[in-house]
């Protein structure tokens, strides 16, 4: 088996020869590169830049259950569950952040926050760089602050979990992946 690193070779790298704003906002920026693709020539690709970092949170408690909101997303129109998550705001470290987006959109106050995985979602088009979190000792404070971000918030049971997962109502990309890689390689790295 070959072995993996994370040097590349220069005959594989794609180099980008300039780029221009085609569309940009506080939530999203579209460009547009002249790209050179070794063994292909120049292409243009779009590429999308996030400008604030993304954050989630697999929060659980001391009954084996999970934190999870049940909501509709429109661009997809689909209903599904998933885990707290968010931007953070300019200057906000990543940890506070989705402290807030925790407490906001769930109503329980974060106890404890351990930093779980880091990933880029969409490598091959974007920018969005996500960091997730475990969250525990959470504190009921009151109904959540922000309403719109979801119709229930339950504490959910691990097994339920898996079969949500299972049965494809979790297809949030940030929430299987941080569900996912809580209940695998997170949980068995730490024993």
């Amino acid at each position: 088996m070959a072995e993996t690193t994370r040097e590349g070779t220069p005959e594989m790298q794609w180099i980008s020869h300039g780029r221009r704003l085609v569309y940009g906002s506080d939530y999203v920026n579209v460009w547009l590169h002249d790209v050179e693709i070794p063994g292909v020539g120049h292409i243009e690709h779009h590429v999308l830049t996030m400008p604030r970092p993304s954050t989630t949170a697999v929060v659980t408690d001391d009954h084996g259950r999970f934190l999870l909101l049940w909501r509709h997303r429109f661009i997809t129109d689909t209903w599904g569950w998933e885990v707290p998550a968010g931007w953070a705001d300019p200057g906000e470290e990543p940890a506070d952040a989705i402290c807030r987006e925790v407490e906001e959109e769930t109503g329980w106050r974060p106890g404890s926050v351990q930093p779980m995985v880091e990933y880029d979602a969409l490598a091959g088009i974007s920018t969005m760089h996500f960091r997730s979190f475990h969250v525990t000792g959470c504190e009921y404070i009151g109904p959540p602050a922000d309403r719109s971000e979801a119709e229930r918030v339950e504490w959910i049971p691990e097994a339920e979990v898996v079969k949500l997962i299972a049965h494809g109502e979790v297809a949030d990309g940030p929430s299987l992946t941080a569900l996912s890689y809580y209940l695998g390689p997170y949980r068995l790295s730490r024993g």
